[in-house]
């Protein structure tokens, strides 16, 4: 191979690959070994055989090639990929040209022990790993594991028979007496295991399809399948994460006897190996082999595809309803999160390494959207209503090893995590989930989520923990005597949750389930609270409402403040919400007076500091507040999260058309009510009131007057 040339292709393989639309996110880059490897991956498209190997050579810096189908050898295809360093599979001494090449360390190679694609993604049949392709099925191949420990027994028995000579070039066998081949490589042979998860994996007809059909006369269907699959995923957008595993040295399966026998038996001479010892080395192959594929497959992405299509598969019943179907989704994927119930080494897309509760709420991100669009493209399910019906055939049915892909790709989805024994039997158990155990598992989950992150937040922030606080900033649930109306409360910014506990106490007496969240940042300290960012107080509350929502037939939201407006918020972007209110919530941060924030000259001057020493936190005393719930301190950076948070809502108000509430002090030392007037003008709801008390008190909950909020509240509750 002309090393000028592979470089040349491998830039303009890397140009190419600049113009799709991939997103390659790398795991593992530390792991590849110094000396000679083998890289054995799992293989679902053509992609891999030209993208991986460049992938790899900028990491190494060392030539990359690999074993490819026969089939791409054909036409004008030849040429290019031999230039990238691909070795068809039924080259003439493929083998001596791999274990030549690792002894030298001229190269690294990329093996495919699926020895095909394997479209389906059905990799596992009775608990062993087995490929299904056009030819039947078959165990994965051993071919790697064999030439590594071929090439592993070569270059022991070399530097046994003629150490460190000089002129080892003299005595070396015929097939290594190549260009290059005489400075035998000392390190010791290793298989890298590398997994391949893409990520969504859509399929539709584009631009290549369409040009390719035009331009090949009789194209075949495999062709087309792959254009439509792999030119949709290059084109439309795919995250390819690529998992380098930990290397596999081979050494450690090299059998003594084998090096004494190979030499007693002159097998320097020529490249083959005697049938008992070949025989021999193939049992060592097959635990090698064993040993790679479950390493591979156990560094799968998981994402949300994977849990939607298992969950839809393995539910037991013909029909399932959408609010049933994304909380058991939802609930998986919070645990999964988590590392929850022995689920901590799953490899995770970043998608599932934060909040989950846009699944249930209003699903921002378009995850269940765009699943349940292409299941019901594919006439998996039927959606009735608010009720999924599911065509078990196509979620049973053998799937074509070349249709597959573009046919039912849902199936290949929930084939794809089949050898992750433990989320499968996890994954079970949530689709069998009875309704009511789901309910109060979700509910417990939360709740506890909340507290062990309070817990958490201040082992991390506040010196001595949670029990050295004067006032808990812990979150607490009141349980009402009906299941009918849960309210969640939202204390103000600066604040804590024991900030609303007497209206709590008030509605519980009236019935009502009540839950006051914590907003990250609060109850811990001042610090704590300039790190955090105001999606955080979003997501906060969402737990807080799914909490509820699990408990009560309707939720309502409602908070003081910034809470009211976080408050407001939720309800614009979750049509469930019951109803909402908000006392004494700001439009803008030019609503606050000059007690909350410093004024505009000094203001701009904090920002300017800000900018100039980013490291050092900047704080403002905030003597106006209740020193048993608020910060004495109010972090600059709090006061830009807050001003974003407010800005980023104004559009919001509009979509509003739940029942609303808005009640404000006339003489409100903190809060200008002209700007609570104008959020509440903005409210979409035509059922909207606005309440102005004689007042000089911001928070209104704990004033001397506090009861005529609390029944205003409690009315406005019971009129929904």
């Amino acid at each position: 191979m002309n090393r000028s040339a592979y470089l040349t292709t491998s830039l303009a393989v890397k140009v190419l690959s600049s113009l799709s639309k991939a997103n390659i996110i790398l795991h593992g880059e530390s792991n590849i070994p110094d000396g000679p490897v083998i890289f054995v991956i799992n293989h679902f498209t053509r992609i891999e055989t030209v993208l991986v190997p460049t992938v790899i050579f900028n990491l190494t810096d060392k030539p990359v090639w690999s074993l490819a189908s026969a089939d791409l050898f054909r036409g004008g295809l030849e040429k290019f990929f031999d230039l990238v360093g691909a070795v068809a599979t039924n080259a003439p001494n493929r083998d001596e040209l791999i274990v030549g090449t690792l002894l030298s360390g001229e190269a690294n190679w990329i093996i495919f022990p699926e020895g095909s694609m394997v479209k389906t993604k059905q990799i596992v049949r009775s608990g062993k790993y087995m490929i299904t392709d056009p030819t039947g099925m078959h165990a994965p191949h051993t071919g790697a594991a064999a030439l590594a420990l071929r090439a592993e027994l070569y270059r022991t028995c070399l530097t046994r028979k003629f150490g460190e000579s000089s002129h080892r070039e003299q005595v070396m066998p015929a097939w290594l007496e190549k260009e290059g081949l005489a400075n035998i490589s000392f390190e010791e042979t290793r298989l890298v295991p590398v997994n391949i998860t893409y990520y969504p994996i859509r399929t539709a007809e584009n631009i290549a399809s369409n040009l390719a059909a035009k331009v090949v006369r009789d194209i075949p269907d495999s062709m087309i399948e792959e254009i439509m699959t792999e030119g949709t995923m290059l084109l439309s957008g795919v995250d390819l994460d690529i998992r380098f595993g930990k290397p596999i040295g081979v050494g450690e399966y090299l059998e003594e006897e084998w090096v004494a026998e190979h030499l007693s038996q002159g097998g320097l001479e020529g490249f083959g190996v005697s049938d008992a010892l070949k025989a021999k080395m193939m049992n060592k192959a097959q635990i090698v082999m064993q040993r790679y594929m479950k390493e591979i497959y156990a560094m799968t992405t998981v994402n949300h595809d994977h849990l939607f299509a298992s969950v839809l598969r393995m539910y037991h019943f013909m029909q399932i309803s959408e609010t049933s179907f994304r909380r058991r989704v939802f609930y998986a994927a919070a645990k999964i999160s988590r590392g929850a119930d022995g689920l901590g080494q799953l490899c995770l897309h970043k998608s599932l390494q934060e909040n989950q509760a846009h699944l249930m709420t209003d699903d921002r991100y378009k995850k269940y959207e765009n699943f349940l669009e292409l299941c019901r493209e594919k006439k998996v399910v039927e959606k009735h209503g608010a009720i999924l019906v599911r065509d078990r055939r196509k979620l049973s049915a053998p799937l074509s090893v070349h249709r597959g892909r573009v046919d039912n790709p849902i199936e290949v989805m929930a084939n794809e995590v089949e050898p992750l024994g433990r989320l499968q039997s996890f994954l079970r158990s949530v689709a069998w989930m009875p309704e009511i155990v789901l309910k109060c598992a979700l509910a417990k989950m939360l709740f506890r989520q909340d507290g062990r992150q309070y817990k958490t937040d201040c082992q991390e922030y506040v010196s001595g923990g949670a029990e050295s606080r004067q006032c808990s900033g812990k979150p607490f649930l009141l349980p009402g005597y009906r299941l009918q109306t849960g309210v969640l409360l939202v204390h103000s910014y600066l604040s804590v949750p024991e900030e609303v506990r007497g209206l709590a106490r008030y509605l519980q007496n009236r019935g009502c389930w009540v839950y006051a969240v914590r907003l990250p940042g609060h109850g811990t300290t001042e610090n704590d609270l300039a790190s955090r960012k105001f999606r955080e107080w979003s997501e906060a509350i969402e737990n807080g409402y799914l909490l509820l929502s699990t408990i009560c037939r309707r939720v309502v939201v409602g908070g003081v403040a910034v809470g009211g407006s976080l408050s407001l918020d939720l309800a614009a972007r979750v049509r469930e919400v019951a109803g909402v209110f908000a006392i004494c919530p700001p439009y803008s941060l030019g609503d606050y007076s000059t007690m909350f924030m410093p004024g505009q000259e000094l203001w701009s001057r904090v920002l300017s500091r800000l900018k100039r020493e980013e490291k050092e936190e900047t704080f403002i005393d905030f003597p106006h507040g209740d020193t048993r719930v608020n910060y004495p301190r109010n972090p600059v950076k709090g006061i830009r999260e807050v001003g974003k948070f407010l800005e980023s809502i104004e559009k919001s108000y509009a979509l509003i058309d739940q029942p609303a509430l808005i009640i404000q002090a006339d003489n409100n030392p903190v809060v200008a009510p002209k700007g609570s007037r104008r959020l509440w003008e903005q409210i979409g709801s035509e059922d909207k009131e606005f309440c102005l008390l004689s007042s000089d008190r911001h928070v209104l909950v704990n004033e001397a007057n506090k009861e005529k909020v609390f029944r205003r509240i409690a009315a406005f509750i019971k009129e929904l």
